[in-house]
């Protein structure tokens, strides 16, 4: 079900509804009221359905999240499990849920981090959630509420197909609660979630909180985008229609020379100082503009971290100061209070001094480069109001509660990796999100800073339009084959994948049939159960009575068969007929009753193979995918493949069911052949390093001279080999492959280890201090499935190396 009224309508709707005791005790104690798509998504849950909502950023979803968790403490044993798809956001919300009901409610699990984990209220990555799926969790015992914030992430490329799995493997009888931004297919994902969970609403609100102004920023005047001359529209977005303000184009055209604009959605290039640069002001007179207007606090989008630690010193080089001094003060106590455990020597080389300088004067940056704790306090300090501008990458766009007052967007296109491209609708929606506080703000603002390359009408279509697709990123894994197989063997996974989001968009048919056979198996097992006989085997019994049953309907006129045909035909019958009354159930008092639900029950098989024969018609690609998966994993002796086709898992299936991660085979193989027996906590540090880390494009090949010393080059050598074989293998399966291992990062791993200090380390790793806290934190989640799943050495040694490189700045970064 669908809901998508008008403001009219929903509030008849609201002045209508039924009687929700709960929610109107949970709004009793908010400060605010309640906006009808919220009325909307709480009363579905109390009404216990599971919720989609769509909603822009900043429409406050997360309220209807604090609802299922108000239903949940209702109960005297519920649960209730929090997702986010970052560790950050997982950290932001366990403190927010410890301040409304106390340490001893809620718990954290991020994978490096495990805080109170028995608790009723859990906040946790949906990894991690995936993982306890699998193990058939203990913790899972009383879950009644899941909480799946930022879902429109299922479309991330690598981490998309976790939230897939969540959906399609969690028990039915927990409730869903869907949060998603604006995206253009949300009825498609809901009928999805319809089909694969059952009773669920979807709710869809396009309405921005706070009304949305955008201007240009062109020639130092800030000039309204689009004309609204005409008046407004329906809507909170202040967009009239497509139409161009005439300033604005009266403007460009004089700045250009009457030229016309040459951006028309392709890569722009820039010049240094070609037409129109020249108008653009210095970011220091920009910040100084929007000061002036009482626009800040403001964010300026900068797709590069480079670019956003030079905008920072840049402004500041400026003289720029847009704090008065007793928010200097704050800042000064709130930094000191949340760095106080750094060690002195690292401050210097974190620059602190200069990050400090920056805050106290109320500029500071954003980027995944930043350490964890330094984030942490600028998004403090901006939500405090001390902060006034902060440079940022987009992903801050990405669920970290910041909003501005105004969002600066310096240029439309980006490096996605290979070239520089324009951004899309959908990122836009993402970007301009930010801008207007709810409660402070009468109006967000965003503003583009014009040049010469761009083009008018073409600005106001990606600032119009709304286009922002769900599209499924699922994929089976090895990890994931050996955990289906081991649960539900080889059909019942390849209709499982049949009912996933990615098979859903390429054929919604299949979802249903998936669904009706699941559901047919269902009504079969409880058929099976009231046939059994305590005499014997009933459904072999059955079956005599059924082929008994049809020969005798099959024979025909007997003047229409040959002697020959009507004999043989009768000593079949015959013989049915003996083998039947010497079979144990024959003599069963209740013959007839556990007769009458066989009968029901090979009825519903008969069904129940129709279904799966047309899904086996259908082109299932993801379930194709899935068996080239199967027969890698059977070649590799972890599936072993009986002569009936049936699978099961070998010993070191039983292990890859604990391994998680893109390389999840290639650890298997390693720890198989045991080609890490011989490294030290150190080497074993700088291996799990090789095989999580990522090198940027521009890094060049490691060369032997900077690779740790000892046996980690024998070892490195044996597994990039494993890695080659392996890779050659998927490639003859028609399977993707994956990149060679990287060692980058090996040495400074090493070197961290063994205890050195983080100015060695950094210099090395050639890393930001965040990227080698991220890249060390996924490293320890490696360790840490190897000390669990790897025999003695390994395990043993991978807990010592985790316990070696979880210090400084990477300790003290644990919950963060």
């Amino acid at each position: 079900m669908t809901t998508e009224l008008s403001p009219a309508e929903r509030m008849a709707a609201w002045r209508s509804r039924k009687s929700h005791p709960r929610l109107e005790a949970f709004t009793r104690d908010l400060s605010f009221g309640l906006d009808p798509f919220q009325v909307a998504a709480c009363e579905v849950l109390e009404e216990g359905r599971s919720v989609l909502v769509a909603a822009p950023t900043g429409a406050g979803k997360t309220i209807v999240a604090e609802f299922a968790v108000f239903l949940a403490m209702f109960h005297p044993t519920a649960k209730v499990f929090y997702t986010t798809p970052m560790k950050a956001l997982s950290n932001q919300k366990f403190r927010e849920l410890v301040d409304a009901y106390g340490p001893a409610e809620v718990g954290l699990l991020t994978g490096d981090t495990n805080i109170n984990s028995g608790a009723r209220i859990v906040v946790m990555t949906t990894e991690v959630l995936r993982n306890m799926l699998y193990a058939d969790s203990d913790l899972l015992r009383d879950l009644q509420y899941v909480v799946m914030d930022e879902v429109h992430y299922l479309a991330d490329r690598f981490r998309g197909p976790v939230w897939e799995e969540v959906i399609i493997h969690l028990p039915e009888r927990v409730r869903l609660i869907s949060l998603s931004a604006t995206v253009s297919n949300a009825e498609e994902f809901g009928d999805w979630l319809q089909a694969v969970r059952g009773e669920t609403d979807v709710i869809v609100s396009e309405e921005r909180p706070v009304p949305l102004d955008q201007h240009v920023l062109v020639r130092g005047k800030l000039v309204d985008l689009f004309d609204t001359s005409t008046g407004l529209s329906a809507g909170s977005s202040r967009v009239p229609t497509n139409r161009v303000n005439p300033e604005l184009l009266r403007i460009v055209q004089s700045t250009s020379g009457g030229n016309p604009p040459h951006w028309k959605g392709r890569p722009a290039r820039h010049h240094s100082r070609g037409p129109g640069m020249s108008d653009r002001i210095d970011r220091p007179d920009v910040v100084e503009l929007l000061k002036s207007k009482n626009l800040l606090p403001a964010i300026f989008f900068i797709f590069s971290r480079v670019g956003c630690d030079a905008a920072v010193r840049q402004v500041l080089s400026a003289g720029v100061r847009l704090t008065e001094g007793w928010e200097r003060d704050e800042i000064r106590a709130l930094v000191e209070d949340r760095t106080r455990t750094l060690k002195d020597e690292d401050l210097a080389v974190l620059g602190y001094w200069e990050w400090l300088n920056g805050l106290e004067r109320g500029v500071a940056a954003h980027h995944a480069g930043l350490l964890p704790a330094f984030k942490e306090v600028v998004e403090e300090l901006f939500q405090r109001k001390l902060l006034k501008v902060v440079f940022a990458t987009e992903t801050l766009a990405l669920g970290i509660n910041m909003p501005a007052r105004t969002v600066v967007l310096e240029k439309l296109e980006k490096f996605n990796g290979e070239a520089r491209v324009p951004i899309t609708p959908g990122e836009y929606t993402q970007l301009t999100g930010r801008a207007g506080r709810r409660g402070i703000d009468v109006e967000g603002h965003s503003v583009i800073q014009w040049s010469g390359a761009l083009d008018p009408q073409g600005v106001a279509s990606l600032a119009s339009r709304r286009t922002y697709p769900l599209n499924s990123s699922f994929r089976p894994t090895y990890n994931m084959a050996v955990n289906l197989i081991e649960q539900f063997g080889r059909d019942r996974t390849r209709e499982i994948l049949e009912s996933s989001f990615a098979q859903f968009q390429a054929d919604r048919a299949v979802v249903d049939m998936a669904r009706k056979a699941r559901q047919l198996e269902e009504s079969m097992a409880g058929y099976e159960k009231s046939m059994s006989c305590h005499l014997g085997d009933f459904r072999e019994y059955f079956s005599m009575r059924r082929e008994l049953s049809d020969l005798e309907k099959s024979g025909g006129r007997p003047d229409a068969l040959s002697r020959g045909e009507r004999e043989r035909r009768q000593r079949q019958l015959t013989s049915l007929r003996r083998r039947m009354r010497q079979h144990p159930c024959h003599g069963c008092a209740e013959r007839e009753q556990h007769a009458r639900w066989a009968e029901r029950w090979y009825r519903l098989k008969k069904q129940a193979d129709g279904l799966t024969s047309q899904i086996r018609g259908r082109t299932g690609a993801v379930a194709k995918i899935f068996d080239r998966v199967t027969e890698v994993l059977v070649e590799c002796e972890y599936l072993v493949d009986d002569a009936e086709g049936r699978l099961s898992l070998a010993p070191a299936g039983k292990m890859l069911r604990r391994i998680y991660g893109e390389r999840d085979l290639l650890v298997a193989e390693c720890l198989r052949r045991r080609v890490w027996n011989e490294l030290d906590p150190a080497s074993m540090a700088a291996m799990a390093a090789a095989l999580v880390y990522e090198p940027r494009r521009e890094e060049g090949q490691t060369y032997e001279r900077n690779l740790p010393p000892g046996k980690f080059r024998t070892a490195l050598d044996r597994t990039t080999d494993l890695w080659a074989k392996l890779d050659d293998l998927e490639r003859e399966h028609k399977l993707p492959g994956s990149e060679p291992l990287s060692s980058s990062l090996s040495l400074a791993m090493f070197k961290w280890a063994q205890g050195s200090s983080l100015d060695t380390v950094l210099t090395l790793a050639d890393l930001a201090a965040g990227d080698f806290v991220r890249w060390t934190k996924q490293t320890i989640d490696l360790l840490d499935q190897l000390s669990v799943v790897a025999d003695p050495p390994v395990g043993t040694t991978a807990r010592r190396a985790l316990d070696a490189i979880r210090r400084g700045i990477v300790a003290y970064s644990s919950v963060g």
